[in-house]
């Protein structure tokens, strides 16, 4: 009936092309406000998030089925036909991909992201971060065959050559292989995580900002970045300060002349370490007699606070006491000095 009222294939294609995409995106629209009133009244948003990333990849394969049946109006020669079927075809295939793609991303990964910010772990990133580019790999992989394989092209010789050309190329990044699963090894086994005060040597110490497919980065005192490869990384002995728990130790040396009293050292001392900022009662914070040394009797003073991110702080506020503490007692500090006697 519409081919008697136009005679024109090319036009009559593009009218049919038009209503169709317009039918077609009409009922998406419609479809996509009707699940979004449901979605709305869930309590995840990732559903929510699902439905606004397909609308385009939704919106092209509407396009693509549109043109499939327009193309129908239009007399081509034989070879022709097929190469235009196979172009629709392999667009569909790039379409329906990245609308798996999607599906995957948002509900698995993002699922797993927010289901790992509940708990006290940050350990999954790195992991999530490492699928991700396997699964962003391998979708292309798979839809380059399958396309190849569309238009005729003999795939098994192919993969044949691409095996032998993977083992060269695994070879040849063993050393990056090596760094990648010494990243996730670390990341799995809970050694060391990002936020984490970490000690490798005496020159390498930081907090752990990243911890990537390739490498670790440690943030120095000095504000300074340390980018340390994985392998290197897992081969070392790590001191985690964060672990196994963020409560850390303070260790206060301070010094009194001889002739001082003991006990009231201790007591005065203790009265005022009990009063630092994050300072935590248990384990006991307590003084401790050292030694008599040539000019001094030496003490030490330990106590721990709630986090090792407080222990500089702590350490200024427990000199700065302890030091007014003293004086106000009138217990004496002394320094280093000598006594010269001379004989007649």
């Amino acid at each position: 009936m519409l081919e008697s009222l136009i005679s024109n294939d090319y036009l009559r294609a593009f009218i049919i092309l038009v209503v169709l995409l317009f039918l077609i995106r009409l009922i998406l629209f419609l479809l996509e406000k009707f699940l979004l009133k449901i979605t709305s009244k869930t309590k995840t948003d990732i559903d929510d998030i699902l439905l606004k990333k397909s609308s385009k990849p939704l919106t092209f394969l509407a396009l693509l089925i549109a043109l499939i049946i327009s193309v129908e109006e239009i007399r081509m020669t034989k070879t022709l036909s097929i190469l235009m079927s196979n172009i629709i075809h392999s667009l569909i295939i790039i379409a329906v991909s990245i609308l798996i793609y999607i599906v995957i991303d948002v509900v698995i990964v993002r699922g797993v992201k927010k289901a790992a910010s509940k708990t006290k772990s940050s350990v999954d990133d790195s992991l999530i971060a490492l699928f991700h580019s396997v699964l962003r790999i391998a979708l292309i992989v798979i839809i380059f065959l399958y396309i190849l394989s569309l238009w005729g092209v003999q795939i098994t010789p192919l993969l044949a050559g691409l095996g032998i050309a993977g083992l060269a190329v695994a070879l040849a990044l063993q050393p990056i292989l090596s760094n990648i699963f010494s990243g996730a090894a670390m990341v799995m086994d809970h050694s060391i995580r990002v936020g984490d005060l970490v000690y490798l040597d005496q020159q390498t110490k930081g907090k752990i900002e990243k911890i990537g497919l390739r490498s670790t980065r440690l943030k120095t005192f000095d504000n300074e970045l340390i980018i340390i490869p994985n392998n290197k990384v897992a081969d070392s002995a790590i001191q985690n300060v964060a672990l196994p728990e963020p409560k850390s130790r303070v260790v206060i040396p301070f010094s009194v002349a001889y002739g001082s009293k003991i006990e009231k050292v201790k007591k005065v001392v203790l009265d005022e370490i009990r009063q630092i900022k994050h300072s935590v009662n248990d384990p006991e914070p307590l003084v401790r007699f050292i030694e008599m040394a040539n000019s001094s009797l030496n003490f030490k003073a330990y106590f721990y606070v709630d986090s090792f991110e407080n222990r500089f702080a702590a350490i200024d506020e427990a000199n700065t006491r302890i030091y007014n503490a003293l004086n106000k007692a009138g217990i004496e500090i002394p320094f280093p000095q000598v006594d010269v006697h001379m004989k007649k």
